[in-house]
């Protein structure tokens, strides 16, 4: 008789804090300001972002787990929280240069660079901006 893996979920959760300015090149002026508000302010705004990040896939039946969450946590702060941990995002992130940073832009922004180190292990990334507001990605 033969069992499958089980396959399990197994979230990591990092806090960051950063500036960030929201405006689109493509619109005007007064549609930026409509639109974004306050966050459209010259000099941008901070927020405690928090990012959760999810694997998916099955137990290891030698280990007991599914990856070591201790190589989770050193991997998303190398490819990430490197990058943007009290950075302004519109003008101190590498990571963030050209992109208009909104929750969902960098939701997806952070899935994309997960999915170059984790594969299809990748599930999902969910973006804090305030406790309010919030972007989850899956991929396309």
């Amino acid at each position: 008789m033969t069992t499958e893996a089980p396959q399990i979920c197994l979230t990591r959760r990092e806090t960051f804090a950063a500036a960030h300015r929201l405006w689109s090149d493509a619109l005007t002026e007064a549609e930026n300001r409509a639109l974004f508000g306050k966050c459209a302010y010259d000099h941008g705004h901070g927020h405690n972002y928090v990012i959760e990040v999810t694997l998916r896939g099955p137990i290891d039946a030698r280990t007991g787990i599914l990856v070591n969450v201790t190589e989770l946590r050193d991997t998303i702060r190398r490819l990430i929280l490197d990058d943007v941990d009290h950075r302004h995002l519109n003008h101190d992130s590498k990571l963030c240069r050209g992109i208009n940073p909104t929750v969902e832009n960098l939701t997806v922004l952070f899935f994309k660079v997960l999915r170059a180190h984790y594969g299809e292990l990748l599930y999902e990334v969910c973006l804090h901006e305030t406790e309010k507001n919030w972007a989850r990605y899956r991929g396309e």
